[in-house]
């Protein structure tokens, strides 16, 4: 067995062509359909991790959620090309609270007085 672990990214054409950089399998998607078939099919050739960009992301949220409770796959909102629109850290806000009952993140805002 391999022990690999496959990534990929979908989104923007210039934001998944810097993850293409670095090795990681980059499928550019735009519309709702193309960012739909583009984490089918990594999710088929074997990535188990597929950073989406925020605006890709939003095109297609029943595609995230589909993913959400499968421990094969892990879909994480990344920025994109035109920087970040809060929706990757909400998401993230989201399943840490899901996962343990608190929410870390608000936690450490205190903390910083913000």
């Amino acid at each position: 067995m391999d022990d690999k672990v496959l990534l990929g990214a979908v989104g923007e054409k210039d934001a998944v062509l810097a993850f293409k950089a670095i090795g990681v399998k980059a499928v550019p998607a735009q519309t709702a359909q193309e960012v739909r078939t583009a984490i089918h099919r990594l999710y088929k050739e074997g990535v188990r991790v597929i950073f989406v960009t925020e605006a890709a992301a939003r095109q297609a949220p029943e595609i995230i959620e589909r993913f959400e409770n499968d421990p094969a796959l892990s879909i994480i909102p990344v920025p994109g090309t035109m920087g970040t629109d809060g929706y990757g850290e909400r998401r993230v806000r989201e399943n840490v609270l899901k996962a343990i009952g608190s929410d870390l993140f608000l936690d450490n805002d205190r903390k910083e007085g913000n």
